[in-house]
Order: C-alpha cells, then structure tokens, then sequence
C-alpha cells in the first residue's frame, strides 16, 4: 500500500491539473490577504493572538477543553502516541491507516511502539474487530494502549467511519483502559459529506486533529485537541520535535480564513468526485470506486493501459495525479474545476483508445 511521489521530469510540460491530492491546493488571493493582515507575536510564550484564536476555535469545534498548532498533521499523530506510550507499547490501527503506512515509521523510531493492525474493508475496521483483537494483560504480550482511526480513511477510498462505530469504538476501549485518537485529517470532508458535526464525531475521543493543508486550503499547519493536560503534554513534544514556532499568527490566520470560507464549498469537491467516478466509469476497462468524499481510485488493468503507462501519459499533457500500487488516485479540491475534471475524463478515454 505505497503511495509514493515521483519526482518529475523538468522537462514535462508544466502542470495544468493537479489531482494528486487536496495538498497540492494553493492559498486564494483572500486567504493570502487574511495572513498578510494576521496580528502576531511570539506562539512560544501565548503572545500570538491569531494562533490564540484558531486553537480556541478548534477546540470548540471539536468539544474538547485546549488545542494546540502543529506545523503537521503527521506531527499531531506522532506526539500524541509518544504522550500515551511507552517502549514497547501496542498501537492498534487499520492496516491502510496514515500511522503505520505513510509516516516513515515514525512510531517505532521515536517511541519504541508497535502497531498492531486490525483488517477491514475500504480503511475501516469493524469494532467488533477491535473487540476480538484486545487481549488481557500478561507478560507475554505488549501492553495495549492506543486505538487510532483515520477519518476520511485515505486509502480506503476517502471513506467515512459512521458515528455509531465511532461510538462503540469508544466504548470497547474505556472498558479495556485504551486510549483513543482521531486522525481527522479530512474530518471536515466527513462533517460536510455525512451532515454529522465535528463535534459529535470527536465526541468521547481522548484527541483529535484536523488539517488545514488539504482540502481547507491553508498552506501549511494542523490543531490537535484534547484534555487541558493533556495538550501539556504535546506541547512539550511539539518542542522537543522542533514544531515550536514564533509568529506563528501568519499561517494561523490561514487556518481561520479556511474555517470561515473553506468548509462548506467541500461539497463541490464532492460532486467533481462524483462526476469524475461517473465519466471514467464510462470507458471500457475502468473500474473506479464510488466516492464519498473528494477521493477517487480507480484501475485501468483491463482497459489495455498499465497503470505507469496512464500516469506518464497523463503526465505528458500537464494532468498529475497519483499511484498506489495498480490503482490511481485522483483527488478533488478547491484548484480543481468541473471543466477540468472533464478533460481528465477526456484525457484518460483518448489514451485507451489509442492503445
């Protein structure tokens, strides 16, 4: 399950459609005006009032007591296990999700835990599934202290984890003294695609984050929230890592702009998801998933075109979008136009039939 970047070629012609992934967005004219007008001050010592802001708001959206600004989403998810683990700790987490397959083993080189993953389809696992895989403490096995779940999971499909399994998720892990994290790197997608708040999803989670980088649009940065003691303690990490900023406000402030603007249009990704999912399907030999949420795979195995020779040719006509394993991820977001999502769908049904 790798989804690797290829560099490209300087010699390729320049990118005119980027489906890669909603990372690839870039600040609006607006938002790059909000960070020019953000007030600062040091983040370090709680003098930037605009990081102030943004960490009070997500915690709010999220029902839970502090926030804290990380520069990363993967920064969120590392210092939250090293607060809950030990050396020698179990995480438990889907075989697809972002901590075990896209943080470069991060968790076993920082803190000496391993991830145990419990299978499922299209990124979720059931929670029955969690249930039959605690076991009780001895001296044989590794102590078990953190449940993860990746809302949307990515490399399921951009699917969204239902509220009763969160719940029950939740309840099996307080009855076996687990703790239990969100990676909400695309909650919002969740929020907007499922009409369940941010709050309720987050509802009983010990932390949860979301990223402002992706289909919000912001540059950089993401707000994990938590327990008051608990966001102590990131932040004593989030130092020790590096992640301590000064005038943090600057990025902040796109942060805000995103929440205030940003959240809602999430549902015209949605719909260029949709159509982009309809019109592939449409050409012999496409298999696409049906998305629920601005991500769509889908495999040209028996169109007559493998999958690296697709990507070079979209490649060649400025198209860039990204590989995992056979399959081909298109992803959706604020840069990407219904006109452009039909000359992908144009673009891809000139290539196999030509071959």
């Amino acid at each position: 399950m790798k989804m690797t970047p290829t560099p490209r070629d300087p010699k390729s012609p320049p990118i005119r459609i980027n489906l890669m992934s909603d990372t690839q967005t870039r600040p609006t004219s607006a938002m790059r005006e909000a960070m020019m007008r953000a007030k600062v001050g040091d983040e370090q010592i709680g003098d930037d009032p605009t990081t102030n802001e943004l960490c009070d708001r997500v915690a709010s959206l999220l029902g839970k007591q502090a926030a804290v600004f990380m520069p990363s989403g993967t920064m969120c998810n590392i210092a939250a296990t090293l607060v809950r683990c030990r050396h020698g700790d179990e995480i438990l987490a889907h075989p697809s999700a972002h901590v075990l397959t896209r943080e470069g083993g991060a968790h076993a080189a920082l803190g000496g835990f391993q991830i145990t993953p419990l299978a499922g389809e299209d990124g979720i696992f059931a929670p029955e599934t969690l249930r039959a895989a605690i076991v009780r403490p001895n001296r044989y096995s590794a102590p078990q202290r953190v449940v993860t779940v990746e809302q949307t999971a990515n490399i399921g499909g951009g699917t969204v984890w239902r509220k009763s399994d969160l719940d029950e998720i939740v309840d099996i892990a307080r009855d076996n003294k687990l703790f239990t994290h969100m990676d909400g790197a695309r909650l919002m997608n969740a929020v907007v695609a499922s009409g369940v708040s941010a709050k309720d999803f987050s509802n009983g989670w010990d932390s949860v984050w979301i990223d402002f980088s992706k289909g919000l649009g912001a540059p950089v940065g993401a707000v994990i929230a938590g327990s008051a003691e608990f966001i102590d303690e990131v932040w004593r990490w989030k130092q020790r890592l590096g992640g301590a900023m000064r005038q943090s406000g600057i990025n902040a402030a796109a942060c805000i702009y995103a929440l205030d603007h940003h959240v809602d249009r999430l549902k015209d990704d949605h719909t260029n998801a949709r159509a982009l999912a309809r019109g592939l399907a449409q050409i012999p030999g496409i298999a696409v998933n049906q998305p629920q949420t601005n991500l769509v795979f889908f495999d040209p195995a028996n169109s007559g075109v493998d999958t690296k020779r697709l990507i070079s040719e979209l490649d060649s006509r400025g198209i860039l979008v990204g590989a995992l394993d056979h399959r081909i991820r298109a992803c959706t977001h604020l840069d990407v136009t219904t006109a452009m999502v039909d000359e992908m769908i144009a673009a891809v049904r000139q290539i196999v039939a030509q071959a």
